[in-house]
C-alpha cells in the first residue's frame, strides 16, 4: 500500500482516549505490551478496498459521575507517570486491513490513518462503539460476522472496551473489559509465556473491589 514508508509501528492502537481507552492502555502497559492511543474517530477520508468508514462513537456516557471521575483521575496519573503514548490531539480517520488476502504472518494487520501519519499495528482496540456500528464496520471490511460479533473481531485482531449491548457500561464494567482484552492481547503477543503484570500498582483496575470515594 502506498504512503506507508514513514509509518509508525506499534503492537496495539487504542482508538479513544477517554476512560475506556486509558483503561486498556494502562492494562497493556502493565503487561509489557506497547500501544499508541489516539483521541477517537472522525469522518473517513476515502473509500478504498478493505477500508472501513469510521463513525464517531467515543462520546462520554452516563456513568455515575463521581466514580467515573475518580477512576479517570487515577488512570491519567498512571498514564503520565508511566509515559504512555496518549495522543489527545490525534484522531483516527480510516482503517485499512493490511493482511487481507495475504499469507505473510509478519505483516502488521492494520494501518490506522490519522492527520499526522499512519500507525501500523497488529491489534486495534475500539471504545464506545455500538454493536450495530461495529457490524456495519466489519461488513465494510468484507468480514462475515455471523452470530458472534466479538469472536469475528478477535479473529482479525480487533477488540472492544467500553461497549455495552443496550446501555453504557459502568466504570467497573469498563475496567473488567479492559482486563479481559489486555489478557487476550498479551496472550497473542507472548504466546509461550504470558508475563505477569510488570509495572506499577493501580488499585482501580481491581474492578470487583473498586468503590467510589467519599464526596
Amino acid at each position: 500500500m502506498p504512503g506507508l514508508s514513514g509509518a509508525e509501528r506499534t503492537t496495539t492502537v487504542v482508538i479513544g482516549a477517554g476512560l475506556p481507552g486509558l483503561a486498556i492502555a494502562t492494562e497493556l502497559r502493565r503487561r509489557g505490551v506497547d500501544s499508541i492511543t489516539v483521541s477517537g474517530l472522525e469522518a473517513p477520508g476515502g473509500q478504498a478496498s478493505q477500508t472501513a468508514p469510521l463513525q464517531r462513537c467515543d462520546a462520554a456516557g452516563g456513568s455515575p459521575l463521581q466514580e467515573r471521575n475518580e477512576i479517570l483521575r487515577q488512570l491519567r496519573n498512571y498514564a503520565s507517570s508511566h509515559q504512555l503514548d496518549i495522543r489527545n490531539g490525534t484522531a483516527a480517520v480510516q482503517l485499512d486491513r493490511m493482511d487481507a488476502g495475504t499469507a505473510d504472518a509478519s505483516l502488521h494487520r492494520w494501518a490506522v490513518h490519522t492527520p499526522d501519519g499512519v500507525l501500523l499495528a497488529d491489534h486495534i482496540v475500539l471504545t464506545r462503539c455500538a454493536h450495530s456500528q461495529l457490524r456495519r464496520m466489519l461488513t465494510d471490511l468484507g468480514i462475515s460476522v455471523g452470530q458472534n460479533l466479538v469472536a469475528a473481531m478477535r479473529a482479525i485482531g480487533m477488540y472492544l472496551v467500553g461497549v455495552g449491548e443496550l446501555v453504557t457500561p459502568t466504570p467497573r464494567e469498563v475496567l473488567r473489559q479492559a482486563k479481559v482484552v489486555g489478557q487476550a492481547i498479551s496472550a497473542k503477543v507472548y504466546p509461550d509465556s504470558v508475563p505477569s503484570v510488570l509495572t506499577g500498582s493501580f488499585a482501580a483496575l481491581q474492578a470487583p473491589a473498586w468503590q467510589p470515594g467519599p464526596a
